[in-house]
This record gives C-alpha cells, sequence and structure tokens, in this order.
C-alpha cells in the first residue's frame, strides 16, 4: 500500500503564527522563523518518492494560499487539535500515514522513513518533542484508531504526550525519534545554535515567494 505523509499547517499570515514564540522574539521574527521552516519542510519531504505528502491547512478558507502550490492540500475542518488530526487518517486512501507538524527545523527524511519502518511492526507511532509533546503521530491503519485517542489531553503543555498515552487501550504503540517542535524562546535559542538553521536559511533562499 501507499504510504501517506500528512503535514499539518497554518497559512502563514503575520500575528497569526507562532504566538507563543513571537510574545519572546516578536511577531516579524516568529513569522520569517515559520516561513522558512515550512518552505524547508515541504521542499525536503515533498520530492521524497517513498510516501505521497499532503498538506491539511488551517484556516480551510485558506486552501487557495500561494504556499501550497504544487503540493496536494485539504482542509483540518473543524475541531479541537485532536479531532482534527483524526481527520486524515479517516479519508485519505488506505495504506500508513504519518503525521508531522510545520514547526520541525531538524525534521529530515530519514527521521519519516524510520517512523514508517516501525508501522512495519507496531499499530501506532509517536515522535517525542523535547518540550513534552509530540511532533509525530502514525498508524499503521490495519484498524480504526482507539476511539479514545486524543481524549483528555492538555495540548501545549508537558503532559501532552504521556495524556495521550495514557488515553489509548493496549494497542501496540513506539516512541520514534525525539526532535524539537519549537514553540517557544529557549526552544528558538537551541534552533539558532544549530545546523538545521543554516540548511532552514538556505532553503529560504534557494524558494523566494514560495511561502
Amino acid at each position: 500500500m501507499k504510504r501517506h505523509l500528512v503535514i499539518f499547517a497554518r497559512a502563514p499570515q503575520m500575528g497569526r503564527v507562532k504566538r507563543r514564540l513571537a510574545a519572546g522574539i516578536g511577531a516579524r521574527a516568529a513569522y520569517d522563523f515559520y516561513v522558512s521552516t515550512l518552505a524547508h519542510q515541504i521542499r525536503t519531504l515533498a520530492r521524497d518518492p517513498r510516501w505521497t505528502v499532503w498538506l491539511f491547512v488551517t484556516p480551510d478558507a485558506a486552501l487557495g494560499h500561494p504556499a501550497w502550490r504544487g503540493v496536494r492540500v485539504l482542509p483540518q475542518g473543524a475541531g479541537d487539535l485532536g479531532q482534527r488530526m483524526k481527520r486524515p487518517f479517516k479519508i485519505l486512501p488506505p495504506g500508513p500515514l504519518v503525521l508531522v507538524g510545520s514547526d520541525i527545523p531538524g525534521l529530515r527524511p530519514h527521521h519519516v522513513a524510520r517512523a514508517f519502518a516501525l508501522l512495519g511492526r507496531h499499530d501506532l507511532v509517536f515522535g517525542p518533542a523535547a518540550d513534552g509533546g509530540f511532533w509525530l503521530f502514525g498508524a499503521q491503519r490495519t484498524k480504526p484508531l482507539p476511539r479514545s485517542l486524543f481524549s483528555n489531553v492538555r495540548w501545549s503543555t508537558s503532559t501532552a504526550l504521556a495524556d495521550t498515552l495514557a488515553g489509548i487501550p493496549q494497542v501496540s504503540a513506539v516512541l520514534s525519534d525525539t526532535l524539537d517542535d519549537v514553540d517557544d524562546v529557549a526552544a528558538y535559542r537551541r534552533f539558532r545554535l544549530s545546523s538545521s538553521a543554516r540548511t532552514v536559511a538556505k532553503t529560504a533562499v534557494q524558494s523566494p515567494g514560495t511561502v
């Protein structure tokens, strides 16, 4: 079966993306970080033949945003984050599916490939984030997602992954690589000191106006 990779993204709009980060570094810097990171993820992941990339975007009215040119785009729809994250698993064609966020500058194709490999032996896979959340969720999709998945999760807290794992029944779940999703000033500073910063900046220069 085909593998599906979903990128969850918000339309790039000044003042409406990375608000927690913007509170520490300013709206312009947070916007520039988001735009360059999103461009890097799309450019890097969409050209890999091992999976089909889908963008699920919010708000739903932003389906025609120029950021999405050349990529399959669908709306996230209504509901809280957990409800919206479940939607791709219900509506996309059969096959294993991995969903990632759009603010992980260290994400590379080998991280995605490892998650798909783990789904060969497990029902669910999670990519832990350094702040206690998770940057990746995947499912083998040979059975329906647990009904209790993402129930009672305290989103945007250090317990988001623990809450998620505690709320699922006895299914085979495994953790993949730990990466940073850059939501606050501390994570942004770590990013600026990393090699990922140079890679993301190079992508932004190569793809002016793409996002």
